[in-house]
């Protein structure tokens, strides 16, 4: 039986397709002998000039994460994608490993004495944001890196 990786990853924009879709084809250059689903390719849910109601998109990914032996979780954005979080949460309870890929760069200088005192004053944070609750649930049962690389890496890890 073949092995399957759920990559989970905001799909609206043109940027986020062609990240999603140049990154996948990276991994699967990589493994080819492993599946990967990309939400986005499932064009009976994810054709925007058809229709598929929440139910019908619900049951469509979440049938295929709960097939898949390893997600893949793209965190960047503003916040953690809320279609992204939902996929965590239910990877999590299903005891399937995840790789979270949060690149933000907010995160280099964490050393740097001026942005942490900037931490004590209201609003100056120089720091991203990312929800603590969906972090978590990736670190109790995965990792979260921080470059592509490191991701291709892992997957030797998680799926044997």
């Amino acid at each position: 039986m073949s092995k399957t990786i759920y990559f989970a990853s905001p799909l609206f924009s043109n940027m986020e397709r062609t990240y999603n879709e140049l990154f996948v084809e990276k991994i699967r250059e990589s493994y080819p002998e492993i599946n990967v689903y990309l939400p986005q390719e499932q064009l009976v849910i994810n054709d925007k000039h058809s229709f598929a109601d929440s139910k019908m998109i619900a049951t469509f990914d979440t049938n295929a994460l709960l097939q898949s032996h390893l997600m893949i979780a793209i965190l960047d954005g503003a916040t953690i994608d809320v279609g992204v979080a939902s996929e965590i949460g239910v990877a999590y309870q299903a005891g399937i490993p995840i790789v979270g890929l949060f690149t933000d760069s907010r995160q280099d200088g964490a050393t740097n004495k001026s942005k942490l005192k900037a931490l004590s004053e209201v609003a100056e944070s120089q720091f991203p944001y990312v929800n603590l609750y969906t972090v978590g649930l990736i670190k109790l049962n995965g990792i979260i890196v921080t470059n592509e690389d490191d991701v291709i890496d892992a997957i030797t890890e998680y799926i044997k």
